[in-house]
């Protein structure tokens, strides 16, 4: 059997899930239809997508860093824009505008500290950036809304 994983991984971190409609009936003690209709509902204007919650270790994907940056003061005017260029880099998990300290925080995923390193290196360093600080994650507990399973 051909070995699609890593392909399958990647359509499945980019929301090609679905839900299981019969488990969700079952759980909530109610038809399939039902559970099914409001599915549909809730997709016109609240669920924006699906996806899966990896063990990210497993696929090479386990260095989790939050990194905090204080955008230069020219591009401060629209840091939407400045997070919205940064969303594309395939190892940033998610980004966000904040307040305070910083402008924006992203959750950047690597196989490990070297891979991560060359991120900074060949993004990050090349951005028009004022203070950037790292804090890498020691252990996952919850992710996406799920506890993580210990090992």
């Amino acid at each position: 059997m051909k070995d699609i994983r890593a392909r399958l991984t990647n359509l499945l971190k980019g929301g090609y899930c679905t839900p299981r409609i019969s488990e969700l009936a079952r759980a909530l003690n109610e038809p399939p239809a039902t559970i099914h209709y409001n599915i549909r509902q809730l997709e016109k204007d609240t669920i924006v997508g699906y996806k899966a919650v990896f063990d990210y270790k497993n696929i090479d994907q386990g260095f989790c860093t939050y990194v905090m940056i204080h955008l230069m003061p020219e591009e401060y005017t629209d840091p939407a824009k400045a997070a919205k260029e940064l969303a594309g880099y395939p190892q940033i998990e998610c980004v966000d505008v904040v307040t305070g300290d910083w402008d924006l925080i992203l959750r950047v995923r690597t196989k490990d500290m070297d891979e991560y390193y060359q991120f900074v290196k060949n993004v990050l360093g090349k951005k028009r950036l004022s203070r950037v600080q790292s804090v890498p994650s020691m252990r996952q507990i919850k992710d996406e809304f799920m506890i993580i399973k210990d090992k």
